[in-house]
C-alpha cells in the first residue's frame, strides 16, 4: 500500500450544493476508496488554492489515478492534484540507495 496526498478544488456548483445540503464528504468518498482497495487516512477542508486535502492509503498508482479520474469526471471538482508520499523509513531507504548508486554530477569544463 502507498500513501498519496490528494488536493481538490470544488466547482462553484459543488459549493452551492454543499451550502444547500452540508454533508460529510468522507462518508461519501469512503465506499469509493474502499472499492478501489484503499482507505482514507484523513480528510480536511482547507484555505488557499485547494478546498479539500486528503491523505489516502491506496494499493498503487493505478488505483489513486482511477479515483482522481472519477472525481474529475464527476463534475464537482474543477482541479485535483495527486502527490505520491513516502514514509520517513522509505525516505531513509531511498537516501541510502542514492548514496550507494554511484551517480556523479556533471562537471564544469576546466578553464583554459
Amino acid at each position: 500500500m502507498a500513501y498519496y496526498l490528494v488536493q481538490a478544488t470544488y466547482t462553484p456548483e459543488a459549493w452551492a450544493a454543499l451550502l444547500r445540503n452540508p454533508q460529510p464528504r468522507a462518508s461519501a468518498l469512503q465506499p469509493v476508496i474502499q472499492k478501489l482497495g484503499g482507505k482514507i487516512e484523513s480528510l480536511y477542508l482547507a484555505f488557499g488554492d485547494y478546498d479539500t486535502i486528503g491523505i489516502f492509503n491506496m494499493p498503487g498508482n493505478v488505483d489513486i489515478a482511477a479515483f482522481a479520474i472519477a472525481a474529475a469526471a464527476g463534475g464537482g471538482v474543477k482541479a485535483i492534484k495527486t502527490t505520491p508520499l513516502m514514509t520517513v523509513d522509505e525516505g531513509r531507504e531511498a537516501m541510502t540507495k542514492a548514496a550507494n548508486s554511484g551517480y556523479v554530477a556533471p562537471q564544469a569544463a576546466a578553464a583554459v
